[in-house]
Formats: structure tokens, C-alpha cells, sequence
């Protein structure tokens, strides 16, 4: 082999390993899998109750080395929630609380993502429901896998986005925090 032979050989190499090093690195891409929930748990007249959101629909873009690329959606249809109680099940889906009639989904959306510290971590993002966009901060630990599996919890206060109207605002009656916990075993996208 040349001289010039290896001097162009060795300058495509390090052009190569070049581009590869400035090459951005991108967050993996996954979609929701069987055996996920999101639940939520409030009080009524101190009784404490939960119910779940069995619709929901969950993609998520994301690699602990590369927060800055990360982004979570999650699609809520509110017509699904269940309490495994009728009357309070009806009563979610009337206009006083959901009105998911008229406001069929809820969603949260974030792209700002905080390490926490180990697999703990912090998505800063919003929740749209009823009209109403007001930001949510979901804590979650994710333990990667084949199946990746992402547990969270968030606080919700219903009175900003007008949830629980009327008499039902009175939050001796039914607590302003509304507790929300999930946990979404991912796959990767198609």
C-alpha cells in the first residue's frame, strides 16, 4: 500500500469516527404494553376511593443519558374512568366533574426531564383537561429492561381545571389534591 494510499485511508477513518462523535444521540422510542394502569384516589365525605383510567394511551421518548430529548404523551379518555361504583361513575362523566361529553380527553404532555438521582426522575410537563392546560410534575422511576417499566406518581388539584363544580367544589366534601399513580410497561415503537 502507498503512502498517499494510507494517508487517505487513514483520513476517511477519522472523518468517520468524526461524524459519529458529533453525531446527536436520540432517546428511544416506546410505546405502551399490556399490564399498565393509571389510577387516581380521593376522598368522598372522608371515604377514601380510586378508580383507574383503563383508555389510556401512553408513547414516550427516552434515554437517561439524553434527558434533553425526552418527551412523554399520554392520552386519557375520561369517558373511562371507573370507581367500580355506578352513581360516582356517572357522576364523573356529568358536567359537573369530567364533562366528557363536551371534553371527551385528557392529556399530558412533557419535554423537560429531571434526574432525580439513580433510576429516579422527574417529568415537568402539563395537563390538559377540560379546556384548561395547568402544569403537572410526575416523580417516576424507570427500570429498563426489555420491557421497560416506568411507576409515577403526580398531584393533582381538580379545582384548576374545574373538576368537582358546584356543591361539589366544597373541599371538606371532596379534597382539593387529587393523588394520581401509574405504571406503564413499555415497548419499543414500530
Amino acid at each position: 500500500m502507498s503512502i498517499l494510499a494510507i494517508r487517505r485511508f487513514t483520513l476517511a477513518t477519522a472523518t468517520a469516527a468524526a461524524l459519529l462523535v458529533a453525531a446527536p444521540s436520540f432517546a428511544a422510542n416506546y410505546q405502551q404494553a399490556a399490564g399498565s394502569s393509571l389510577t387516581f384516589a380521593s376522598k368522598y365525605e372522608g371515604e377514601v376511593f380510586t378508580g383507574r383510567f383503563p383508555g389510556f394511551v401512553t408513547t414516550f421518548s427516552f434515554d437517561p443519558a439524553q434527558l434533553a430529548t425526552a418527551k412523554l404523551d399520554v392520552s386519557i379518555p375520561l369517558a373511562s374512568a371507573t370507581t367500580a361504583n355506578t352513581d360516582r361513575d356517572d357522576a364523573l362523566k356529568g358536567s359537573d366533574f369530567f364533562a366528557s361529553g363536551k371534553f371527551p380527553q385528557a392529556r399530558y404532555t412533557a419535554t423537560k426531564f429531571r434526574s432525580l438521582g439513580g433510576n429516579q426522575y422527574a417529568a415537568d410537563g402539563a395537563l390538559s383537561l377540560r379546556g384548561v392546560s395547568k402544569p403537572v410534575t410526575l416523580t417516576f422511576t424507570w427500570t429498563p429492561g426489555a420491557q421497560p417499566v416506568l411507576n409515577g406518581k403526580a398531584t393533582v388539584k381538580r379545582l384548576d381545571f374545574g373538576v368537582g363544580t358546584g356543591d361539589w367544589a366544597d373541599t371538606a366534601l371532596i379534597p382539593n389534591e387529587v393523588a394520581i399513580s401509574t405504571k406503564v410497561v413499555f415497548a419499543p415503537a414500530k
